[in-house]
């Protein structure tokens, strides 16, 4: 955890709560390098846990009444254990979600005073809600005095938001948040949960450019295109896109429609791209891995069709800046961010075209933040 975030949320918690916390537990943000909508397709992501985080600085107390004050939006909430409210519709969802589904999972909880204090940047598509249940989580194995599988925790925070906050999401979020380690992004097999540790050389950093279109139509667009790969996979029989190779697409490409033929081939195709990817990355080879990121937005753009003007105007500019390895949109799609494999050397001028020309092209003005590996969930005591 960066120190500030740390000497932040006991500063917080002691103008808030007085005295200090028992515990500090963090959870980092992430980005997917590449892989993307082939996580509900049983198929393999990369994505890499980032060094900002959300962070939960907590005492215990003698009831059940968990008090929360988030330094984001200067709130409070408050809620029994013995009663959780159902979902409001805001920040306070994601830690009553994951203390419902942990006492259903028999897990004896105790109340607590917290502070929640973050610096992921919060609808930018870099998955701030999932840091949070998992600091939650983590919170709560600290002050209740019990520990979670880390398996079985990614599986009880994405039922917490499935099920409580209503959003329906994959592992990948809430794997690479529990699981990531520093300096390396983690491949995660999808069917299986089999995952391994991908080293990111030293000398690049990750260069993320947040658009400012929000993603309006991700939702019916998000469930549109797994109807369509539902529909592939019935044509053509099998269990999951996963279980096709990309010889056997082209050979039976004709079973398909053209429609459900080019979201098929983007699957089909991204899935073979993040194993190449991360074979590229564990032999220091970073003009491949920058050539099957660009392959990979090329696909989203004209197969699966999920890019915007806008997601490709940040790519373009940042490719053309000598030491940018490779550029791609991250994430659903219709807008939020970008993210670039970029050299030491050149993270300060990739980020200075892109703050000149993207306002240019869109008249939008985007964020850009330059990140590091970093290691996934922990607690930290305190006293």
């Amino acid at each position: 955890m960066a120190a500030s975030q740390l000497e932040a949320a006991i500063t917080t918690f002691a103008q808030r709560f007085g005295g200090e916390p028992l515990y500090v537990a963090r959870a980092p943000g992430r980005v997917n390098l590449i892989g993307e909508h082939t996580d509900y397709n049983d198929g393999f992501v990369l994505p890499v846990a980032i060094d900002r985080e959300v962070c939960i600085a907590a005492r215990s107390r003698d009831d059940r009444v968990v008090r929360l004050y988030a330094t984001a939006f200067d709130a409070w909430a408050e809620f029994s254990l013995d009663a959780i409210p159902p979902a409001q519709g805001d920040w306070r969802d994601y830690v009553a979600g994951v203390a419902l589904h942990l006492q259903r999972a028999g897990w004896a909880l105790r109340g607590m005073d917290a502070v929640i204090r973050g610096n992921v940047p919060i609808g930018a598509g870099l998955s701030s809600s999932a840091a949070l249940e998992v600091a939650a989580v983590t919170i709560f194995e600290a002050i209740s005095g019990f520990r979670l599988d880390p398996l079985r925790k990614v599986r009880l925070c994405q039922r917490a938001e499935n099920e409580f906050v209503g959003v329906r999401c994959g592992l990948m979020d809430q794997f690479i948040a529990t699981l990531g380690q520093e300096g390396h992004a983690l491949l995660i097999d999808c069917r299986s949960l089999e995952h391994r540790p991908v080293p990111i050389p030293a000398q690049v950093a990750i260069v993320i450019a947040d658009s400012r279109v929000r993603r309006a139509l991700a939702d019916s667009a998000y469930n549109e295109r797994r109807a369509q790969c539902e529909e592939a996979v019935r044509r053509l029989g099998v269990a999951a896109l996963r279980d096709v190779t990309p010889e056997q697409l082209r050979v039976r490409s004709t079973e398909l429609p053209p429609l459900i033929r080019r979201r098929a081939q983007h699957v089909v195709e991204e899935n073979q791209r993040v194993l190449d990817a991360a074979a590229a990355l564990e032999q220091d080879d970073l003009v491949t891995f920058g050539q099957l990121m660009d392959a990979s937005h090329a696909s989203l753009r004209d197969l699966y069709e999920v890019s915007t003007p806008e997601l490709d105007a940040l790519v373009e500019i940042a490719r053309a800046v000598p030491g940018c390895y490779g550029s791609r949109l991250t994430g659903a799609g219709f807008g939020g961010c970008t993210v670039s494999l970029v050299d030491q050397g050149a993270v300060q001028r990739v980020c200075q075209v892109i703050q000149e020309a993207y306002p240019r092209r869109t008249g939008l003005q985007p964020r850009v933040y330059v990140t590091y590996p970093a290691a996934g969930a922990e607690v930290i005591p305190v006293v």
